[in-house]
This record gives structure tokens, sequence and C-alpha cells, in this order.
């Protein structure tokens, strides 16, 4: 589903992206690891629109999307979210995911007078789908709660919810475990796994907790120095030679300590 053609992103003259190559294969759950300063987050925005490259090209379904801006690559359904959840605090969580479809009547201060009818059925056709959503996130009973109440981990659980309100084809997930208790990191997991077989989500996630990446990745990629270093399941991963100098810097004596 993407395809990314040695990619480079530099600021001045520090590379984040040096010449990456890889692609995540459609309905796919792709884990993207490495150290930290990899280069895999300056990917993540420059194949989500958020930064333009320095050079490369990035392909969607075959068609190029390089530079791209972030609400033209939402409309071919390419959502990302952040370590850090981005949520309306002061709107309920049903508010929340009733704000993603983009192009609505209300939209609009002509129509809002005008066509009444058409946006008071748009709403409850929105109302109707968030509660569906929140009932497949487990999370219905926190609808009529306001989001800057929510734990982290609920957050982001919402945030999987946004994509289900506009049915993406392709969701980065950067982070999604920082600051998640144990029990809503398996709920968040069983969440992504369920959307990737019974909606045909095709997933990339970046992620330290090598447990989380093993439970659903397949396969795994691993940066360092903004390119691809390796890529193969997660045991194979930790078996590989580079992969493990790349991490700990101190060769074969140290495997057990990789994940």
């Amino acid at each position: 589903m993407i395809r990314v053609e040695n990619l480079h992103r530099h600021f001045g003259g520090f590379r984040a992206v040096d010449g990456a190559t890889l692609e995540i294969a459609e309905r796919s759950i792709t884990g993207l690891v490495g150290p930290n300063g990899a280069g895999k987050t300056t990917l993540f925005n420059v194949i989500a629109g958020a930064l333009p490259p320095t050079s490369g090209q990035v392909f969607m379904d075959g068609e190029e999307i390089t530079g791209l801006p972030p609400h033209a690559l939402f409309h071919k359904g390419l959502l990302r979210t952040f370590q850090v959840a981005h949520e309306f605090s002061s709107m309920t969580c049903r508010e929340n995911l009733m704000m993603v479809p983009g192009g609505q009547t209300g939209e609009s201060l002509w129509s809002s007078w005008m066509h009444r009818g058409r946006i008071a059925r748009e709403e409850t056709d929105l109302l109707k789908k968030a509660d569906e959503v929140l009932d497949f996130l487990t999370i219905s009973h926190l609808k009529d709660e306001r989001a800057g109440n929510l734990s982290g981990g609920q957050k982001k659980l919402m945030e999987l919810g946004r994509t289900m309100m506009v049915d993406a084809k392709i969701v980065f997930l950067d982070e999604v475990g920082a600051g998640v208790n144990r029990t809503l990191l398996n709920t968040i997991a069983d969440t992504i796994v369920r959307l990737n077989k019974e909606r045909g989500y095709t997933f990339c996630v970046i992620e330290h907790d090598m447990d989380f990446i093993g439970r659903i990745c397949d396969p795994v990629i691993v940066m360092a120095e903004g390119k691809k270093l390796f890529e193969g399941t997660l045991p194979e991963v930790k078996a590989d030679d580079a992969v493990i100098e790349a991490y700990l810097g101190t060769g074969l004596k140290n495997k057990e300590a990789v994940g």
C-alpha cells in the first residue's frame, strides 16, 4: 500500500531520514522500531505530509503522494496518530468522533441557515456511527465524558475511533503505548488486530515496547541512522547482529538484552 523510495529529510546538516527505502503491505500490521534518533517519527511526518521531503518519493496504492498536505492525504484514507493524543478536551468523547468526517453541511454558514433539515439528518447519522464506534472500542460508557478527563489509554482508543469515523485505509500509530497502563495497552492491541482482521485496516506502528510489537506486528522494520537496517519477524530482528549492534553497540555478547 505504501512504497517509500530513497527518501531524505535533512535539517541543516543533520540527516534525520537518509535514503530510506521500504514498503508497507496492504492489510499488514507493520512494526517500525529502532534506537532513539533513528528517524522513525520524521519518516512518519514526511509520509503523512507534516514535513516535505528533501528528496525521494512516497507512493500510496501506486499513486505518488510525495509532499501532499495532511488534509489531502486524509481524504485518500491515510491518517496518523501522535505520541501525545490531540483531543478536543472540552468536548465529549462522542462529540470528538462526530467532528472527524469532512464536508459536513453544517460547516458552511449559509447552509446552516438554508439546509437545517439536511444538517439534522447528517447529525443523526453521525451520532449513530459514533455510538457504533464507541461500542466497538468497548468505551461506550465514556460517550458523554469530556475528552480532557480521559486517561492516556482511553484517549489513544478514542484516536483509533476517529480513524473509524472515516474508514481509513492506512493508519500510522506513533508510540501508541506511551503512558498507557498494561491493561489498556492490551485493549488497544486487541482493537488494532480487530480493525486489521475485520475491517481491512493497514497499520504501521512505531513502538518501543517489544512485547507489544511482537504481539501484533509482522513484519517488523528496523531503522538506524535514517534508513532501513533490517526487516523480518521479531525473532529474526532480535537475532540479527547488525540490529544488536545498532541498539547496543556491543555485538553478539548481549543478544538477550534486545527487546
